[in-house]
């Protein structure tokens, strides 16, 4: 099935090579996308990990941001992590990064300081079955509010949430792109399948 399935890594900025190895190991024809008309080409769209301003700022002159907050409002599935998350969110605080604003969070950029307090951790997310995932914060955001229909799938041990689903979109604070575990977008794929 998978196979057959083709999903589209945004390539403005940040780690989109990472996200299209990922996604080619577990066997689906996965591409660099950089214009909109290549979104109709789609099965789902990976917003990756990067400096969200900066990716933020070029999605505005290329014209992404309207034809993908369309696409999140019909059900096209959309996984943000790290930069991706705050992207996809519908506030963000103490920022004035233009959003695709679909998912209904709000969350805080940088929440944990600076790149010298990146840190890995073994995360328990009930989703992908009883082993943790290893989940790698670089400058990473937190999920601080989420409303009715968001579905929290992953808490660090003092209950912050960084990872979630709200339908079609998946969001998560922490970069699995970075690891060798698939899970979490082998997970993404299932939303896929259901929205096919």
């Amino acid at each position: 099935m998978n196979s057959r399935k083709k999903i589209g890594v945004l390539a403005l900025q940040g780690a989109f090579i990472e996200h299209i190895a990922s996604l080619q190991k577990l066997g689906v024809k996965a591409m660099a996308i950089r214009s909109v008309p290549e979104l109709e080409t789609l099965d789902g769209l990976v917003i990756p990990g990067g400096e969200s301003t900066t990716i933020g700022k070029l999605m505005v002159p290329d014209g992404f941001v309207e034809p993908l907050r369309e696409l999140s409002q019909d059900g096209f599935p959309i996984f943000g992590t790290c930069a991706g998350m705050i992207l996809l969110a519908k506030s963000v605080l103490d920022s004035d990064v233009g959003t695709i604003r679909a998912m209904n969070i709000k969350v805080r950029r940088n929440a944990f300081g600076r790149q010298v307090d990146s840190f890995e951790i073994s995360l328990p997310i009930p989703a992908l079955g009883e082993l943790p995932f290893p989940a790698v914060f670089i400058r990473a955001p937190i999920i601080v509010e989420a409303e009715p229909g968001v579905e929290i799938l992953a808490r660090l041990p003092d209950g912050t949430a960084v990872a979630a689903r709200q339908e079609n979109l998946l969001v998560s604070a922490f970069h699995p792109e970075l690891t060798s575990d698939l899970r979490f977008h082998a997970y993404f794929l299932k939303i896929v399948a259901q929205g096919a």
